[in-house]
């Protein structure tokens, strides 16, 4: 009984019993303007229209004087000078619970499937602070994407953030799918930020599939929303899988993508009369970036994994967003669109492809089969034109020999159909075989790397610090030396 009650009860001690209300004084582009009502930044408001007996969510986006901005999460035709403004007392919050795994919802937490109304009793507050450094967990255990180029060769670990870089058309999305589909993590929460409409469906029918969706969380806010809402799903993804995490889950989150947060941001910064620095982009931009993505990892209770895709514009990985995606995140994939070109797929370049973890959650026979095949693709690369050409000529160089010799195959081994799936087990055997070294079966569970003793421990084993103090004794000397021959001096 006590259950039944608990939506009426939580409804109730969400009712504002103060409201306090303003009135629409402009509407200017993508920004709406009131004066009054008395809110904070980040505020939900509700405007009333009532010539068409509806009414429209609106987000404090900023506050000038007495003059409230405010952004749409909807069409605004119908708005006019009078509107009343009401504030509700509180930040955007997203249903959450168990009852939301197989649902789609947009960036206001609503159903966005046909499927009814969400059964859940709890919400979570969009806008949060990362976990304390201090305690979050350290990525000590290895997660199976399903990808083998990923599990081999830029190995992630549960709690780690990484980025597909990409330019339009090489793969993001459908190496997305692959992970969302073969990943060992308990729960995926997948944010469509910026997306065609048609890239919705196609996703969720034909990339993830019924079984994919049982165990995941979609939020879509598609390109022709406001930039409001292409914004906030990006938080609403993050707070989702922030729950389960504190249910001590390990969550993987994906987002598709990145850049069209940024830009969402940069046309709410430009309405509000923020200066453009970067390429177009305003400060708030950069100062939301690490926000966003620093709330992911590890912490006390559970993990997110999480795979933010960048879409890379003009495919310079040195423009602002890319970089400052790149330089906040543990790691980076890279995709080419050479090696697209090409019918590579996934089209990892992993020579220019780093997982910054690599070497906590992978054995150390691993690490050095890993090596092994990064070094007979960089010998190849490196000697390409003149094998191309057939200028290089078999037996000068025993190492190129062996790069040429299993180049058929070391392809093969980095690329991958889409619905294939490849168990962690199968993909060391074969990176063994290709290698030639042999991994013992003690590498191959989740945490092959625990054992392994820390930089610490290993400088503490061989003495180093002897090595300190007999410098500093040394420095100490010699300053003494010279102070007694100043003094002789004198």
């Amino acid at each position: 009984m006590e259950s039944f009650f608990n939506k009426y009860l939580n409804a109730v001690s969400h009712t504002e019993t103060i409201l306090y209300t303003g009135t629409v004084i402009a509407v200017k582009g993508l920004l709406i303007e009131s004066r009054g009502p008395s809110s904070m930044v980040g505020e939900i408001c509700t405007i009333k229209i009532p010539r068409r007996e509806k009414t429209i969510m609106a987000e404090v986006m900023g506050l000038d004087g007495g003059i409230v901005k405010l952004m749409a999460y909807g069409d605004t035709s119908g708005i006019e000078v009078g509107a009343e403004v009401v504030a509700s007392g509180h930040v955007l919050q997203v249903p959450v619970g168990k009852k939301l795994l197989g649902r789609v919802i947009d960036a206001a937490g609503n159903p966005y499937d046909n499927k009814g109304p969400l059964e859940v009793n709890e919400y979570y507050p969009v806008l949060a602070s990362p976990p304390n450094p201090m305690t979050r967990k350290p990525i000590n255990r290895r997660i199976v994407t399903g990808v083998r180029a990923i599990d081999s060769m830029l190995t992630c670990g549960k709690g780690q953030r990484l980025g597909i870089f990409a330019g339009s058309g090489v793969g993001k999305s459908t190496l997305l799918s692959m992970i969302a589909r073969n990943t060992n993590a308990d729960i995926n929460v997948i944010g469509l930020i910026g997306e065609r409409g048609r890239e919705v469906m196609d996703f969720i029918n034909r990339d993830l599939g019924e079984e994919g969706m049982k165990r995941s969380i979609v939020v879509v806010a598609t390109s022709d929303t406001p930039s409001i809402c292409r914004l906030r799903a990006a938080y609403v993804t993050t707070a989702i899988a922030e729950y389960f995490r504190d249910q001590g889950k390990d969550v993987m989150l994906m987002m598709d993508n990145m850049t069209r947060f940024a830009h969402a941001q940069r046309e709410i910064g430009l309405s509000t009369g923020e200066p453009p620095a970067q390429r177009g982009y305003p400060p708030s931009v950069f100062d939301m970036i690490p926000k966003l993505l620093e709330r992911t990892g590890t912490n006390d209770k559970g993990s997110i994994t999480a795979f933010y895709a960048v879409l890379v514009d003009g495919d310079d990985m040195d423009e602002p967003i890319t970089d400052k995606v790149r330089g906040t995140l543990d790691g980076h994939i890279v995709l080419t669109r050479t090696l697209a070109q090409q019918k590579h797929y996934p089209a990892i370049d992993v020579l220019k492809s780093i997982s910054r973890l690599s070497r906590r959650v992978s054995g150390s026979v691993t690490l050095s089969a890993v090596a092994k095949i990064a070094k007979l693709v960089a010998l190849y690369e490196d000697n390409r034109e003149m094998i191309m050409a057939g200028v290089y000529q078999s037996g000068n160089s025993p190492e190129v020999d062996e790069a040429i010799a299993k180049h058929s195959a070391i392809e093969a081994f980095l690329t991958q159909e889409e619905d294939e799936h490849c168990t962690i087990d199968d993909t060391l055997a074969k990176l063994s075989e290709l290698s030639g070294i042999e991994i013992p079966e003690d590498e191959y569970v989740e945490n092959p790397a625990e054992s392994r003793k820390t930089v610490a421990q290993l400088v503490k084993e061989h003495k180093k610090e002897s090595v300190v103090d007999a410098n500093s004794s040394a420095s100490k000397s010699e300053m003494n030396d010279k102070l007694s021959a100043v003094g002789h001096a004198l």
